[in-house]
């Protein structure tokens, strides 16, 4: 998947702007606040539906407008051109549109754009709520598994359903109740192997990559499935079924697995520094990339918010040498150029400058 065209109207500060980004490596340049993240951003919510940067699509709305809009056109893996787009309004209401097909659906249009994201808020991935580490696991296994999607929105109804009922102070021993049980049960543990496979297939190249970027250090990853490793699901529900009912939600399952990194048995944010965990991070998501394309022969298109902040010289190199070597899209903003002065030795490479809302290619 490549972008050779990207267009957005009424994004944030920008009113209007056409970029026509390099297949291999875009940098956006311009002092904070002058919109070079808010081209990341557009780009990230063809792959995700939604902002990295806050909640309320509102916001994203340029003052006075009543939408914004992103189109973008490319070729696929297969060489194949497409163009696709999305509306979102003031009134919540949304339209993507694949090929000219307009859908209500976003999934129809994030399936086709694999974007991942570094940040300086990336090592979150780490730290933050076991929630950000099953998103990521999550995004491998959408981009992979065609059955997780459904499976995944079939499991949330379910455990939506038992947590009203738990609420209610339903007894979830009557016999209308067993069956929704039973289908939670089955749904969970097919859910529950996906990542568990995933995180098995994702280790040893994880571990290639952390001993590069953290050589120091032996950085491990695990999985944690939700609930104890000698039982299944249906047991761990039983034994938690007073406790839930006591507190009213669910307290074992899929909704609460975790990926785990330990450095010599010793949780890593406990040994590692700040910019050690933002090695770690990165490993992570070079991991990632690499597996998404081992698994599906598609390529990424990956987005580095800030790099000059968060990695020093010699690891921004090495990140992006990494990815380019996986022949991954990649556009990366920074406050000055010099922050980047390593991209001379790129060919394909283009450059922006982003000044009040204004992109020119440099």
């Amino acid at each position: 998947m490549k972008l050779d065209r990207v267009q957005l109207t009424h994004f944030r500060n920008i009113s209007s702007a056409v970029l026509s980004p390099s297949r291999s490596l875009t940098v956006i340049s311009g002092k904070n606040g002058s919109g070079k993240s808010s081209l990341l951003e557009a780009i990230f919510y063809l792959g995700f539906g939604r902002s990295f940067r806050t909640n309320k699509h509102k916001s994203v709305i340029q003052n006075e407008q009543d939408a914004f809009s992103i189109f973008a056109s490319g070729i696929d893996d297969d060489e194949r051109t497409f163009k696709v787009g999305l509306e979102r309004r003031t009134t919540e209401q949304f339209t993507c549109s694949v090929n000219g097909e307009h859908s209500h659906r976003l999934a129809d249009l994030v399936s086709l754009i694999p974007v991942q994201l570094f940040t300086p808020q990336s090592t979150d991935l780490v730290i933050g709520s076991p929630s950000e580490r099953r998103k990521f696991v999550d995004w491998g296994l959408f981009h992979v598994e065609q059955s997780f999607h459904s499976l995944f929105l079939t499991y949330s109804k379910l455990l939506k359903q038992r947590n009203a009922l738990l609420k209610q102070q339903a007894s979830l021993t009557a016999p209308q109740h067993g069956y929704w049980q039973e289908q939670l049960v089955a749904t969970g543990e097919k859910l529950n192997l996906l990542r568990q496979g995933y995180i098995e297939a994702l280790k040893p190249i994880f571990n290639a990559i952390s001993s590069e970027f953290l050589p120091e250090f032996s950085v491990e990853i695990s999985y944690y499935k939700g609930w104890e490793k000698d039982a299944s699901l249906s047991e761990a529900l039983a034994r938690k079924q007073d406790y839930d009912f006591r507190v009213g939600h669910t307290s074992v399952g899929p909704h609460k697995s975790d990926v785990r990194f330990r450095v010599n048995g010793i949780n890593a944010q406990e040994i590692l520094s700040r910019g050690q965990l933002r090695m770690a991070v990165a490993a992570l998501q070079l991991s990632q990339t690499a597996l998404f394309s081992k698994q599906t022969n598609r390529k990424s298109i990956f987005l580095l918010d800030d790099v000059g902040a968060e990695l020093d010289l010699d690891k921004r190199e090495r990140f992006i040498d990494g990815l380019l070597n996986m022949d991954t899209q990649i556009f990366v903003t920074a406050i000055e150029t010099q922050q980047l002065e390593f991209v001379d030795k790129y060919n394909d490479k283009k450059m922006f400058h982003v000044e009040h809302g204004h992109v020119a290619e440099e």
